[in-house]
């Protein structure tokens, strides 16, 4: 797959299923004596790495601590780290897939419309109901969230805006990480120019014990745009709440167009709705 990728699609990004890889640990490594401990210090490597050089040093730690220099499948993964470690992939929109949740989807899909007995021609018409159930879905929840109306916890113009915007389901998201930023603080500040640059300290929970970590939040005083090293806004194309921290720190009420995504927008028509079948007639 990934040769032909490469080939028939020059310009995609093309990554590899977390879940996946992370599954085959068993398989992997359980020949080694410390296993457990292996494991565990890999998903810590994987999992808690916030940037690139922090998932380099890391991985150096972990392979000499366990002598796992001759591990073939460790090397492999390593000279590919870019397709699959969450510090290399988050520059890239995913709108928060971490798996191919290729199967999940589709068992969520056909869920009570075909088994493993369903004939060809019962699929085509079985696919037709279950099309038409997902659109009738989308029509109720497209209704909800033009006739009710989510609360603001804070009341920040912000959150009021994404209110006004968004679906119930995004908009859930976004005041999420406006909760979030409670354990956040402003603990540095530099002028470079027309780029205010910030640091923005949370105390994140890593396994069971917690951690104090800065994040760099670049502000830019002509457009108002903010750029965080932690990236969720690239990768999920929502606020983060660093870059939250420092809008309501520079009193920015109206947040720039280029934050609110078209495809989370409730005025948006999701284009499956238009398809023509046969429950039209």
């Amino acid at each position: 797959m990934k040769n032909a990728i490469e080939v028939v699609f020059p310009n995609a990004r093309h990554r590899w299923c977390l879940w996946h890889i992370m599954k085959k640990l068993p398989e992997k490594l359980r020949g080694y004596n410390q296993y457990e401990r292996i494991k565990f210090s890999m998903k810590n490597v994987v999992y808690d790495s916030l940037t690139i050089g922090e998932f380099e040093e890391s991985w150096g730690k972990f392979i000499e601590k366990y002598k796992l220099q001759s591990n073939k499948w460790l090397f492999s993964l390593y000279d590919e780290r870019h397709r699959w470690v969450p510090a290399f992939v988050k520059d890239t929109f995913w709108a928060g897939m971490s798996t191919t949740q290729r199967s999940e989807s589709k068992h969520a899909f056909f869920d009570g419309y075909v088994n493993s007995k369903t004939t060809l021609k019962q699929f085509v018409e079985q696919y037709e109901y279950a099309l038409a159930k997902k659109v009738e879905n989308e029509n109720n929840k497209e209704f909800n969230s033009f006739n009710s109306c989510i609360p603001c916890m804070v009341g920040y113009e912000m959150e009021k805006q994404f209110q006004s915007a968004y679906t119930t389901a995004k908009f859930k998201e976004f005041q999420q990480e406006l909760m979030r930023k409670i354990p956040c603080d402003l603990s540095s500040y530099k002028k470079d120019a027309y780029i205010s640059k910030y640091e923005v300290d949370e105390d994140i929970l890593f396994g069971e014990s917690r951690r104090r970590v800065s994040f760099n939040v670049c502000f830019d005083e002509d457009t108002n745009e903010v750029y965080c090293n932690c990236r969720l806004f690239e990768y999920r194309g929502i606020l983060c709440r660093h870059q939250i921290v420092v809008f309501i720190h520079r009193k920015v009420d109206q947040i720039p167009d280029k934050y609110i995504l078209k495809g989370w927008s409730k005025n948006v028509k999701r284009s499956h709705t238009k398809v023509r079948i046969s429950y039209d007639n």
